[in-house]
């Protein structure tokens, strides 16, 4: 058996070790941040603007940095759906214009143990955001679910469409418990959720540094909240 054929099989053993190994390092380096939405019947009014809010904050999420996006949404009766995690603005896009309203009860318990059961100390996820209107679960659960992220340092913000008091009170103390961060807004104030969520990219990516040095007016609500950890 010749020189080369007994080499090179060993060869390429070793650089496909190597190379899975710099992957590997590269997807432990990135920030991880969970994108999840309601995606049920009453948010259909204004989902189409949403939409395309949320594609452009994706596109400008990913651009240029190191962070990992996965977009999750509960719809109907019983669907949840989780995509892998991507860093390429035309997936998000891609995953984001599939995603269509369907009438169904909330979900947010379910969006949660997905949060505490996906982020690892090997690929931790940094945050997760939340956009709803509503919410039809036992209010005792879900701030016990939130005080488990909060026990893990997985902060979860709750941005809440609409101004309905109960669902106020639960997402703001869910917030708290968790240790992330809570606000509202309305058909009306598309420019406000857009700046909420460049705030939370950049807390994911830089932690509380990022939203400092930032000095816009999203920031300062986030960091009013925000216990102080880095």
């Amino acid at each position: 058996m010749s020189k080369s054929l007994t080499t090179n099989p060993s060869s390429d053993v070793s650089a496909f070790l190597k190379k899975s190994k710099a992957i590997r390092r590269v997807v432990e380096r990135q920030s991880r941040l969970m994108f999840a939405l309601d995606a049920t019947a009453s948010r259909e009014p204004t989902w189409e603007r949403a939409r395309a809010l949320h594609n452009e904050l994706f596109t400008a999420a990913v651009t240029g940095s190191s962070l990992a996006l996965q977009l999750a949404y509960y719809r109907g009766f019983n669907e949840f759906v989780a995509s892998p995690w991507l860093t390429a603005a035309s997936e998000l896009q891609a995953h984001m214009s599939a995603v269509a309203c369907q009438g169904g009860p909330t979900q947010i318990g379910r969006v949660l143990r997905h949060y505490l059961a996906t982020s690892t100390p090997a690929t931790p996820v940094r945050a997760l955001v939340f956009i709803g209107d509503a919410m039809e679960e036992s209010a005792k659960e879900l701030c016990q679910l939130a005080a488990q992220c909060g026990v893990r340092k997985q902060p979860v913000f709750l941005f809440q469409e609409g101004h309905d008091n109960n669902v106020a009170g639960v997402f703001e103390q869910m917030a708290k418990n968790s240790g992330g961060a809570y606000a509202q807004f309305d058909a009306n104030s598309a420019e406000r959720l857009r700046s909420l969520l460049e705030a939370v990219v950049r807390f994911t990516s830089g932690g509380h540094k990022a939203l400092t040095s930032s000095g816009t007016e999203a920031g300062k609500l986030l960091l009013s909240q925000l216990p102080r950890r880095d």
